[in-house]
């Protein structure tokens, strides 16, 4: 008989899972707010939202949120109505509070390179916080959390793959200084993404 004791798997709550929603998002839209106040870049839907808004000047909380309207068909398909729903929050979410941060905060002087940085380790906290309530920010992460749930394929291996293809795809938008602190950002957020998000290491 195995007596080996197995930690029970206590589902979050309601409350908890808005709660954290709303901090997830709260901290990725404020690395946003960094990025964007330094000129950077950064992957994914959310670094096509940056070249829309640099290039077309659509403003990013627009751009963002219908960039991801068409990866909720595989949301709903493939990781169900709840994640879905709460993924939709989720992006509404980051792109009404892209909006609002400018309008408290301001940085009359700040360094690219350190903004950069540290935005990004914003959005990767605010990355798990989200994928440990079964939440994400739509469009690669969809895909990258679908995969990786279906085969294996480990989320922030497969988002620092594209992002660095759309940070490099950006050559043209931003200095080659930026490009490189935008790239070095990029890689600090999957790591981020890649220590603390495997499959089978959390039991809620």
């Amino acid at each position: 008989m195995d007596n080996t004791l197995q930690p029970l798997k206590i589902p979050h709550t309601h409350l908890e899972d808005v709660l954290a929603i709303f901090f997830g998002t709260l901290l990725v839209s404020f690395g946003i707010t960094l990025l964007k106040q330094a000129g950077a870049l950064t992957g994914g839907t959310a670094g096509i939202a940056f070249l829309m808004g640099y290039l077309g000047k659509i403003p990013f909380g627009l751009a963002f949120f219908l960039i991801n309207l068409p990866f909720y068909w595989l949301a709903i398909g493939r990781m169900g109505m709840a994640f879905t729903l709460k993924t939709f929050s989720a992006v509404a979410l980051v792109s009404l509070f892209t909006q609002l941060h400018p309008l408290f905060i301001h940085f009359s002087d700040l360094d690219p390179f350190y903004a950069t940085l540290f935005g990004n380790v914003m959005m990767g906290i605010g990355f798990i916080v989200l994928f440990r309530h079964q939440a994400s920010l739509g469009g690669i992460n969809i895909l990258a959390l679908w995969l990786q749930d279906r085969y294996g394929i480990r989320a922030g291996q497969l988002q620092m793959a594209v992002d660095i293809c759309v940070v490099l795809a950006s050559l043209f938008a931003v200095s080659h200084e930026m490009l490189a602190a935008s790239i070095a950002g990029a890689v600090v957020l999957n790591l981020i993404i890649a220590m603390n998000h495997r499959p089978g290491r959390y039991f809620v």
